[in-house]
């Protein structure tokens, strides 16, 4: 087997599995309401509920990245992305706290319009027309789905901060595609979970033990959901699928975290959804057939390539 993932000739995944894996992966994502919203109406600091995210994976995969250390500006990159989602997360979670979670989950939606700016602008990636169009796509249907009056007042800053979250996490997805592959994804979950906890160690260490810990049994089991089934398994998906199709679909196919916020704020949390709503996810899901499957590659491919007999 080739020692590039990304050669031609490697082995592994179609482009149609790699993009069910996305899917999966972001369905993952998308019940993130369910245990944060649990978790910090039982007295949880948001900081404390994106920690308890993050720390299986960097306890867990700490091994797997110690392993990989003389990947040093891979590792780097790792930490700042594991930096920025951390605190990101940090918004949303306080966001879905106090606002309905289909509101908060349409901002987050904006993410496909940051990846294509930060892989424009970082690593020079000229987005097609389709994934222009695609990205527009989500954006007007998160306009449609955002109506005057769907928030209190005082809860704007809130809603207007949690856009930390999708600009970090546009920030990952460019540089896992663009610098994260030359590592395996175990490697890669593990330096951005260690970056996560790096970046919030702040917060954690100025809070009150009491906001830090679940109250009780049912507490204790979030935690474990939140850890297991919206980070771990989750990113393990996501982090080997998404260099396969591309910074465009992959952020594109994520967009399905959207209409299963929906179905969350609706069937968890008693929110109404009106057909403005059901119009949204299937524009969201439209995009995901527009967006076109392209294979990046990677710094790592193309030095191999151009090395002698590569």
């Amino acid at each position: 087997m080739s020692a590039n993932p990304l050669a031609p000739h490697a082995a592994g995944p179609s482009t149609g599995i790699a993009t069910l894996g996305v899917i999966l992966a972001s369905v993952g994502f998308g019940i993130v309401p369910l245990f944060a919203r649990s978790l910090t109406e039982a007295g949880m600091a948001p900081h404390a509920v994106a920690m308890y995210r993050y720390l299986l994976a960097s306890v867990v995969l700490a091994p797997v990245v110690w392993r990989w250390r003389h990947h040093a500006r891979v590792m780097v990159w790792g930490l700042m992305v594991g930096a920025a989602i951390g605190l990101g997360w940090v918004a949303y979670v306080r966001a879905v706290e106090v606002a309905p979670v289909s509101t908060v989950g349409v901002l987050y939606m904006t993410y496909p319009a940051f990846t294509l700016v930060f892989a424009w602008a970082l690593f020079g990636e000229r987005p097609s027309w389709r994934a222009v169009i695609g990205a527009g796509v989500i954006l007007l249907a998160a306009v449609l789905v955002t109506t005057p009056g769907a928030v209190a007042v005082e809860h704007v800053p809130a809603l207007l901060l949690s856009l930390a979250a999708p600009a970090g996490f546009g920030f990952g997805i460019s540089v896992l595609v663009h610098r994260m592959t030359p590592i395996p994804a175990l490697a890669r979950i593990g330096i951005v979970s260690a970056g996560s906890m790096l970046g919030l160690m702040p917060l954690l260490l100025s809070t009150p033990a009491t906001a830090l810990m679940p109250v009780d049994s049912a507490g204790w089991m979030m935690v474990v959901g939140v850890g297991l089934a919206t980070a771990l398994v989750p990113q393990l998906l996501y982090t080997v699928c998404s260099p396969i199709i591309g910074t465009a679909r992959t952020a594109i196919a994520g967009s399905i975290e959207l209409p299963v916020m929906f179905a969350i704020g609706w069937l968890a949390f008693g929110e109404g959804l009106r057909p403005v709503q059901i119009v949204a996810c299937a524009m969201v899901l439209g995009a995901i057939l527009l967006t076109p499957a392209r294979q990046p590659r990677s710094i790592a491919a193309d030095r191999q390539d151009a090395a002698p007999g590569g």
